[in-house]
């Protein structure tokens, strides 16, 4: 390996630790080193990952410049012949020990954990082959519903490219992009998007919306909704009203929506292909607590919802605390909302219980849980 790479990929493993994620790390090192060639910095980031990935099968005696090589090479071995790691291996080391006690850790969720995650751009509706078209290397699942979205297999730097600063296209996950057309928003409707952060999904459904009617998208942190706002002017989503709001019952307007979308704070786990690094961070007691708080956000959203409107619950995580647990506890405090039946868009033959599962083997993308429900009209009072 490159003493250089070599040098920055150590340097980026010994400052990643719980309070300061690999992934943010390694960006903030690779702009200092804003000489690296483009092939460069991308050996980097696939050797920090692969640490990560592969540091179970790793000897933590030996010293940390001599593991990275190895994670490496371990990663070219699975790339080229997967068969070559047993299920029964992959699926007691590719996740921490806790993982079973939430969700079946699967040998076909494991295997796709050890694999290089895919690049899903969102172009504008319509506008999917057109844009694979225009960047090349691109493709475009079969499935109508999700023609929109597109896959990038080149290496060139999208963020450069005219379409990107034209705002033709978001990177944007496939599974995250399921999550707007599960919400199926409608032109001149009023949504919510409550836990917005830096707008991916509220775009989505602007966009989904032809930029008629009014999205209220809402986060505690003031940077994210700095970083929606330029996002929003470059694809030239106008239809929206970015504001604060940290979670409590006091809900920042007393608009009744027809739609609410509540993107929760989450373990994560279903990223864990995309941010191995995460995998060793995140605690049992974690999921446990961020399951309390989905239930406080999911109670404290549902009153703005109008009678006959929808709520949307997402979450990018497969733990039963996060998911199941919380659609269980919400239906029992709130029985005037009844669960909709939602059909999978990247898995149309997926039977729909309790919400539609979206694990990254199956789809392509990161693991997400989506449910929904109707609220209740009125019945009118008795002659």
């Amino acid at each position: 390996m490159n003493a250089r790479i070599l040098s920055i990929v150590e340097s980026v493993l010994r400052q990643s630790s719980r309070e300061k994620p690999a992934d943010a790390v390694l960006r903030t090192e690779l702009r200092r080193e804003a000489s690296l060639p483009p092939d460069m910095s991308a050996a980097v980031a696939r050797a920090v990952f692969a640490w990560h990935r592969w540091r179970r099968w790793l000897d933590s005696n030996r010293l940390l410049s001599s593991q990275i090589p190895d994670a490496v090479e371990l990663n070219e071995r699975y790339r080229n012949d997967p068969a070559s790691f047993s299920d029964e291996e992959l699926a007691a080391r590719a996740v921490p020990d806790w993982t079973s006690e939430q969700l079946k850790v699967s040998p076909a969720w494991a295997r796709v954990l050890q694999t290089e995650p895919r690049l899903w751009l969102r172009a504008r509706v319509g506008q999917g082959q057109a844009l694979a078209s225009a960047l090349g290397e691109s493709w475009v699942p079969p499935e109508s519903a999700m023609s929109d979205s597109v896959e990038y297999r080149g290496r060139e730097d999208l963020f450069r490219s005219p379409e990107f600063q034209a705002g033709d296209f978001e990177v944007q996950d496939l599974s995250s992009q399921a999550v707007g057309w599960l919400c199926d928003p409608k032109p001149g409707e009023a949504w919510w998007d409550a836990c917005a952060g830096e707008g991916g999904k509220m775009l989505h459904l602007s966009d989904l919306m032809q930029n008629r009617g009014l999205i209220w998208a809402s986060d505690r942190a003031p940077w994210r909704l700095k970083r929606l706002k330029l996002r929003a002017a470059r694809a030239k989503a106008f239809n929206y009203r970015a504001l604060i709001w940290e979670g409590a019952a006091k809900l920042p307007t007393k608009t009744k929506f027809d739609g609410v979308l509540l993107d929760a704070p989450c373990s994560g786990v279903g990223t864990w292909q995309r941010n191995p690094h995460a995998r060793w961070t995140t605690t049992i007691d974690d999921v446990r607590e961020l399951g309390s708080l989905q239930k406080e956000l999911l109670g404290n959203v549902a009153p703005s919802v109008k009678p006959g409107g929808k709520l949307v619950y997402a979450v990018c995580t497969l733990t039963r605390a996060e998911t199941l647990d919380v659609v269980s506890s919400f239906e029992m405090r709130f029985p005037e909302f009844k669960q909709l039946s939602l059909n999978n868009p990247l898995n149309p033959n997926a039977t729909s219980t309790h919400g539609v599962w979206l694990w990254p083997q199956e789809v392509g993308g990161n693991g997400m849980f989506v449910a929904a429900w109707r609220r209740e009209k009125a019945k009118p009072a008795a002659s």
